[in-house]
């Protein structure tokens, strides 16, 4: 099989694709012929030299989208040819790569390869942070800071879908104007706005019951500022600053609350967990059209470092996939 691995930590120019033998499945997995595979910051960090879980390989992917060719003993919810989407620990960016079945979703009919490789990653995600750590409630307020990631831009979907009024940030009004196309009640550009002022002076004071931020920093502080009372703010990455300074009298007379989680380390139970989850409560608003991936680009797999570097200077409106099949590139 053909996979990308990366010589050594640095820039996108390390990536290179390789030979590799194709493994059998163990008991509980399945060998999946890969059309589509995500790409994600995660990858980023990897290729960097950020060191992923011991048992990820050395292959980037951590979600990938194809047909079932073999199965290892003890798996009874899928079959050979069956169209599934997985979550992975690595091995994505590949023709082949294994997946414990356990952390794979049947793929709807009549979805797309490269949209279900959108799915795994960001829907797992969503669901474990935004709705069981942020515990979201139909009629509240969501703020999203990076609405425009292949992330924010699924979570704005589903959010709305489940009810919620979702207030969104992005940079450059481009990514603004997908966002209104989202359906968002107010696209914040934060090159030009201060989203402190916009949403007291629009939504009130003390309005925004949760909080998806990406950004860290001197960020979390200004969150604060605009929550409600009980609120949650729920922290995914720290693109401004892994350190962090607060006011606790703010948290205290507000009673909030500020929580945090990364899934990549997650136990394998765990993550089952969350696919059975994400089967029953999320997945069913993408069948319906009321949610779904919003694909900027896609790469072939030779082009894996064109993709990383899409990610790295915030080019992408929505998510970038490598197509590494040429049946999903002739559809």
């Amino acid at each position: 099989m053909r996979a990308v691995i990366s010589e050594r930590p640095g820039g996108p120019e390390v990536l290179r694709v390789v030979e590799r033998a194709v493994t059998e499945p163990a008991a509980g997995e399945l060998l999946i012929r890969v059309v589509a595979a995500g790409v994600n910051r995660p990858d980023l960090m990897q290729r960097a030299g950020a060191m992923p879980p011991a048992d990820a390989g050395d292959i980037f992917g951590l979600e990938a989208a194809g047909e079932v060719i073999a199965i290892g003993a003890g798996v009874g919810a899928f079959q050979l040819g069956d169209r599934v989407m997985a979550l992975l620990g690595g091995g994505g960016y590949a023709t082949h790569c294994l997946a414990r079945a356990d952390h794979c979703l049947a793929i709807p009919s009549g979805m797309s390869f490269s949209t279900a490789a959108a799915l795994p990653e960001a829907l797992f995600t969503i669901w474990h942070n935004l709705y069981e750590r942020g515990r979201l409630a139909p009629g509240e307020s969501l703020l999203i800071h990076g609405g425009a990631s292949g992330l924010g831009s699924l979570a704005i979907g589903l959010a709305i879908a489940s009810g919620a009024r979702v207030v969104a940030t992005a940079g450059g009004e481009e990514k603004v104007d997908a966002l209104r196309r989202l359906g968002v009640a107010r696209a914040i550009d934060h090159q030009r706005e201060d989203f402190v002022a916009v949403i007291r002076e629009e939504l009130g004071e003390d309005t925004i019951d949760v909080v998806l931020d990406t950004l860290g920093g001197e960020q979390l502080s200004r969150n604060l500022e605009v929550m409600a009372p009980e609120g949650r703010h729920v922290s995914l990455s720290f693109f401004q600053g892994a350190q962090v300074s607060l006011s606790l009298p703010v948290v205290m007379r507000k009673g909030l609350t500020l929580t945090s989680s990364t899934l990549r380390p997650k136990s394998a139970g765990e993550k089952a967990r969350l696919a059975a989850c994400v089967s029953r409560h999320l997945l069913p608003l993408i069948t319906s059209g009321r949610a779904g991936p919003l694909l900027y680009a896609s790469f072939p797999l030779e082009a894996a470092a064109e993709a990383h570097r899409v990610l790295e200077e915030n080019r992408n409106i929505g998510k970038v996939v490598l197509l590494i099949s040429a049946t999903e590139m002739d559809e």
